[in-house]
């Protein structure tokens, strides 16, 4: 049917930021600045430690537009979750965890007031596993939020680091899909040229990065019910995956660090289909099958998917495959009726 995709990456940036009541404003906490309006809708500066982060539209916090947009690309729902930067793994964890609970209500408002058209996936201070675990349950049984998003690594500490497991331990026992974006990328150093190149070429290598280390610290295979999904078609993961499992058939310690082949692996893990090429999202389906890929956007930032279902029904999968990825798969990843 048309109009009926459900598209799992989008974010959100609040039209304002609390202010900061303290004497000294800390590091790391973002403003608003408003910007020139340029074509016919508002821009605001996020401003963090008086540096511009992102220029960024209206769009990120008006859900009539972003409904609007949302039927002219297709799409029948949309996973909201924080602008990656906001997640704040940095802040003192008890600003971050005011700020993220600021940005859960924000989306949790939005979910709540569209018919079911938005679903909201929530922000938590992971730098402090007691405050995640209290935003996490606040976010799901307060908020009525459906899941968590996480960046792509927690300052520098894996995701499937000993220390993480308490949290997605939670995950599984309150059933909340996990989706992992990049963040503060490694290999900034070796880029060449502006600094949009950060999203463009550094982050699908931190989240290739992310999600092979989910297979050799062996999240799923400690976790085999948790809901795992990486941005940007997992990024170079598509490409590190025969390597790792060819280095599993031959190091003997690569063999005895993971049970379970990494091929095997990695077919619990899902995907979104942010590659912006018919041969590369064709591949992402026959590495990791047709139930792992669902459509992702990064709405509404300028540098998105605004085909997302031709994207798909260019790659000439069957009808049934097709509905898969562009609903099926996200449907059952969000636990949706």
């Amino acid at each position: 049917a048309m109009n009926s995709a459900i598209d799992i990456h989008a974010h959100v940036v609040p039209s304002d930021f609390p202010k900061w009541m303290g004497k000294h404003l800390p590091a790391g906490w973002p403003s608003m600045v408003d910007a020139e309006a340029k074509c016919g809708c508002c821009h605001k500066h996020v401003m963090i430690d008086n540096q511009l982060y992102r220029t960024v539209s209206e769009k990120c916090w008006n859900p009539h537009m972003r409904l609007e947009d949302m039927r002219n690309m297709g799409l029948a729902k949309q996973a909201l979750s924080p602008m990656p930067e906001l997640l704040s793994y940095w802040l003192d964890p008890n600003h971050a965890q005011a700020l993220l609970r600021f940005i859960n209500e924000s989306i949790a408002e939005m979910a709540s007031q569209s018919q079911g058209q938005f679903i909201g996936l929530a922000g938590v201070p992971l730098q402090s596993m007691d405050l995640a675990l209290q935003e996490l349950d606040y976010a799901i049984h307060r908020l009525g939020m459906k899941g968590v998003e996480l960046g792509s690594h927690i300052n520098g500490t894996p995701l499937s680091d000993p220390s993480l497991r308490p949290f997605f331990e939670a995950c599984v026992s309150l059933n909340v899909p996990v989706f992992v974006h990049a963040l503060k990328p490694t290999g900034m150093d070796r880029l060449v040229g502006p600094k949009n190149l950060q999203q463009v070429l550094a982050y699908p290598s931190d989240v290739g990065l992310a999600a092979a280390a989910a297979i050799t610290g062996n999240l799923l295979v400690d976790l085999p019910e948790l809901k795992l999904a990486f941005s940007h078609g997992g990024g170079t993961f598509a490409s590190l995956l025969p390597r790792l499992q060819q280095g599993w058939l031959t190091f003997p310690a690569l063999a005895d660090s993971m049970p379970i082949a990494p091929i095997e692996q990695a077919q619990r893990l899902f995907f979104d289909s942010l590659v912006f090429d018919p041969n590369t999202l064709r591949h992402l389906v026959s590495k990791f099958g047709v139930s792992q890929v669902m459509v992702g956007t990064d709405y509404p930032f300028n540098f998105h998917e605004h085909h997302p279902v031709d994207a798909i029904k260019q790659c000439g999968f069957s009808q049934t495959e097709t509905e898969a990825l562009l609903w099926g798969n996200a449907g059952r990843f969000l636990d949706l009726p």
